[in-house]
C-alpha cells in the first residue's frame, strides 16, 4: 500500500518499458459515471516500484476524465485521449466538455538528455518466422552511443494493451534474462537473451 501524492479517481496506469508505472489522467473528486467527477487531475505521476517513489510530472492542459484511454506506442511515448463525461457528446455550456483529441506524452526516461544512454533497435534475430518460442535464446542487434557495454543491460519484453476506465488487463512487461553481450561494431552490440519460459508468464501474442 502506497500514499499517493495526488488524489485521483478514473486514472490510466501504464506499465513502462523500464518497470516504472505511469498514472495518467482521471478527477480530484467523484466517481466514474455520468458527470459524478470534478476537478481533472492534470499532472502524470510516475511510480518508480524499486525505489518506493511517486513523482509529480508537467501537467497537460486537456482534462481527461471518464472514457479517456492511453496506451503505450512503439517509440516509447504514450497516446493519450478521450473524455465524456456525459450521457451523450457535449462539446459546449458544460464544465468539463467532450473531447475527442488525441495527445503524445513523453515519460522522463525518453528526454532528450537521456539519447546518449538510448539504444536504437537494428534487429531482432528469430529462428522461426517473426516468433519466439518459449525458452529459445534469440539475439537482438543495437546501436549505442555509449561505448562499453556489459551485462547491467537490461532487455524488457512489452505487452502492449489498451487502457480504459483504469484497466489494462493484458498489459505486461518482463525483464528478459541476458545471456551475453557481444560488441559487433564501434558502437553496435549484439545481446543474447532467453524468452520467457512459459504462457503462464507471457501469453501468446504481440
Amino acid at each position: 500500500m502506497e500514499q499517493m501524492p495526488l488524489r485521483r479517481v478514473m486514472p490510466d496506469m501504464i506499465l513502462l518499458p523500464t518497470g516504472d508505472v505511469l498514472i495518467i489522467n482521471g478527477a480530484a473528486r467523484g466517481t466514474a459515471g455520468w458527470e459524478n467527477a470534478v476537478e481533472p487531475v492534470l499532472h502524470p505521476v510516475l511510480y518508480e516500484p524499486r525505489k518506493r517513489l511517486f513523482t509529480v510530472l508537467n501537467p497537460t492542459g486537456r482534462p481527461r476524465m471518464y472514457h479517456s484511454a492511453a496506451t503505450l506506442l512503439p517509440n516509447g511515448r504514450i497516446l493519450v485521449g478521450g473524455s465524456n463525461p456525459h450521457v451523450t457528446y457535449e462539446f459546449t455550456g458544460v464544465d468539463y466538455p467532450t473531447d475527442l483529441s488525441l495527445e503524445s506524452f513523453s515519460p522522463p526516461h525518453m528526454d532528450e538528455r537521456f539519447a546518449y544512454y538510448r539504444p536504437s533497435i537494428l534487429s531482432v534475430e528469430y529462428d522461426f518466422d517473426e516468433s519466439v518460442s518459449y525458452g529459445q535464446y534469440f539475439g537482438v542487434t543495437l546501436a549505442m552511443s555509449l561505448s562499453g557495454l556489459d551485462r547491467r543491460l537490461m532487455v524488457t519484453l512489452v505487452a502492449p494493451s489498451f487502457t480504459t476506465h483504469s484497466f489494462a488487463m493484458n498489459q505486461r512487461v518482463l525483464i528478459l534474462h541476458v545471456v551475453g553481450v557481444e560488441q559487433v561494431l564501434l558502437f553496435g552490440y549484439r545481446v543474447t537473451v532467453g524468452a520467457p519460459s512459459s504462457p503462464n508468464v507471457a501469453p501468446p501474442g504481440y
